[in-house]
């Protein structure tokens, strides 16, 4: 066993013709792979001992399966998948996997308005964003922007978090549950199941109805391989009777690194 991608899939919905070759192709695989010779491929695991093309440990199965109408990865027996990981080492258990390392971040929106501000409350809004990681250390997302302004002037952020307090000039974050000022916001969301995803939240921006905001801040990561964590932030905003008043804006860079 060796790196598995969780993503891909071991079933596949084709016709009852298609599953026939593939299950004629299959065993044909598996009464001349006897005879194929080693020179034939590199081995893509291999130490002094051994050399193993990735091809499947198990029952059997086929790497890639075409037609003109599908494309598929299939297994037999496939019982042993996830992450098992050391301070040494870590190996995903499974079938069809790459070892290709990489990292993937989606934002799911662009815009977040927070409407128009009063002295008398506070204004809240939230976005998501997801980040995987496959064969890294993990990985840290950052946000790399300044805080809303208004032309020459930039709002001002807590640096510690902080309740939010109407009348009081601040702009913060956080990416938890909340119930202050409203219920908004979620914990992260591991995908499928915290087997599998092993996305936290920074501290700081961890503590539920405490909002900050600091340049180039940490505000989550994984401190190894992970399948999918949606995260959700949280911001809220504050205006008091000395803000300026003026349209106030927040180009807002996340940015995500693997750690190796």
């Amino acid at each position: 066993m060796f790196s598995r991608n969780k993503y891909n899939k071991n079933f596949y919905y084709i016709t009852n013709l298609v599953k026939y070759m593939l299950f004629i192709g299959l065993l044909m695989f598996i009464l001349f792979v006897g005879i194929l010779s080693n020179a034939q491929a590199q081995p893509k695991h291999t130490s002094p001992s051994y050399g193993v093309e990735e091809v499947y440990f198990g029952s059997g199965g086929v790497t890639d399966a075409n037609s003109a109408n599908y494309n598929a990865r299939a297994s037999l027996g496939d019982t042993v998948v996830g992450n098992s990981a050391s301070s040494l080492y870590q190996i995903y258990g499974g079938y069809t996997t790459t070892d290709v390392p990489f990292l993937e971040f989606t934002v799911s929106q662009t815009a977040v308005d927070l409407g128009t501000q009063s002295v008398a409350s506070t204004s809240s809004g939230s976005a998501t964003f997801t980040v995987k990681a496959y064969l890294s250390s993990g990985y840290v997302v950052q946000t790399v922007s300044d805080p809303p302004k208004n032309s020459s002037y930039t709002m001002a952020t807590p640096n510690s978090p902080t309740s939010p307090t109407v009348g009081v000039e601040q702009f913060g974050m956080n990416l938890r549950a909340n119930t202050a000022p409203n219920t908004i916001g979620a914990d992260p969301v591991q995908i499928p199941d915290a087997s599998f995803s092993y996305g936290q939240v920074s501290p700081g921006y961890d503590i539920p109805n405490m909002y900050k905001y600091n340049k180039n801040d940490n505000i989550a990561f994984s401190n190894k391989s992970s399948g999918v964590t949606q995260y959700t932030i949280t911001y809220i905003m504050n205006v008091s009777n000395l803000t300026p008043s003026g349209v106030y804006t927040m180009d807002q860079s996340l940015v995500a690194t693997a750690t190796y």
